[in-house]
């Protein structure tokens, strides 16, 4: 394998480098030392960055080159449950990634490491609590479908390419998308709304504040455990309900909670709640932020 010059500090390839996630990503590892690029679906004048469909294999091949990295943190997908072209999910999940694994097996200097970010929602409605990363899938939608199916594809590659693969489960914090549960709540507080709509409340989330997440992956991106797979999660469920209670806490605000059918989604996943013992094993305790403090960070935004 060739090894980069001495002089350079250590690249890291961020794919979705501008999206929710990546920007903390991106920071976190700038702190440690990389060199931080990234590729963006669409223009950006971002100067680390590179505009690519990973759809196009052509295109991904010329971006990994271009890119030259010694990490690659691949985020870029579609992570909304409810995206209504089924299937872009599919063909950005699994072939996006297909292609981007292709490229950088092919290359003249692979990655040290390729972590790959998956979901829980590959768990579905398991029976067992906390799940752990050796629970059985049983996916109930078909953005699960699609990562579970990206992560039996990536077994392809693994003889090649030193492959982790992250299942986050739920984590927010200030940036993220308002068709997103929390930022919705947390929108219609801010804003002094009186009421707001949302589907069945009467679930329950393991919820992580998307620094904890960033963290996470730049550990993870120091220990290298190749082939490894890890659960991204604090090992805490909330219910909505409390959710809903503590944003009334602390904005001082109370709220009408509408039920609206069109919401609730068929197949709803009542209880999603992970094990981290595999992660704290590998990269020690997550920083403590509660999620008490998650949500204050959110109103004052």
């Amino acid at each position: 394998m060739a090894s980069r010059s001495d002089e350079r500090r250590p690249r890291a390839l961020v794919t979705g480098l501008t999206g929710f996630t990546g920007q903390y990503v991106a920071a976190e590892l700038a702190t440690a030392g990389y060199d931080v690029v990234g590729f963006v679906h669409g223009e950006s004048p971002d100067v680390r960055c590179r505009s690519v469909d990973l759809t196009d294999r052509d295109a991904t091949a010329a971006a990994v080159a271009w890119a030259d990295a010694d990490v690659v943190i691949h985020l870029a997908a579609i992570a909304f449950v409810g995206h209504g072209d089924v299937e872009a999910i599919y063909r950005v999940n699994v072939m996006g990634t297909r292609n981007l694994l292709e490229a950088l097996a092919a290359a003249p200097r692979q990655p040290e490491l390729v972590l790959l970010a998956s979901s829980a929602n590959i768990y579905g409605n398991a029976q067992a609590e906390p799940i752990a990363e050796s629970t059985p899938p049983s996916p109930q939608n078909d953005y699960a479908v699609s990562k579970l199916a990206m992560e039996y594809m990536a077994r392809l590659w693994s003889e090649c390419l030193p492959i982790v693969i992250v299942r986050p489960f739920n984590y927010t914090g200030v940036g993220q998308a308002e068709s997103f549960l929390l930022p919705k709540i947390v929108k219609h507080f801010r804003e002094g709304a009186s009421a707001i709509e949302l589907g069945n409340i009467d679930v329950w989330r393991d919820f992580l504040d998307v620094r904890q997440v960033a963290y996470a992956y730049r550990r993870l991106v120091e220990m290298r455990p190749s082939g490894g797979i890890f659960n991204i999660c604090s090992g805490r469920a909330w219910s909505l309900r409390e959710v809903i209670a503590m944003a009334e806490e602390l904005s001082g605000r109370s709220i009408e909670v509408k039920v609206n059918p069109a919401f609730v989604r068929a197949n709803e996943v009542r209880r999603l709640v992970g094990s981290d013992a595999n992660l704290r094993a590998t990269i020690g305790e997550l920083p403590d932020i509660p999620l008490r403090e998650t949500l204050r960070w959110m109103l004052a935004a």
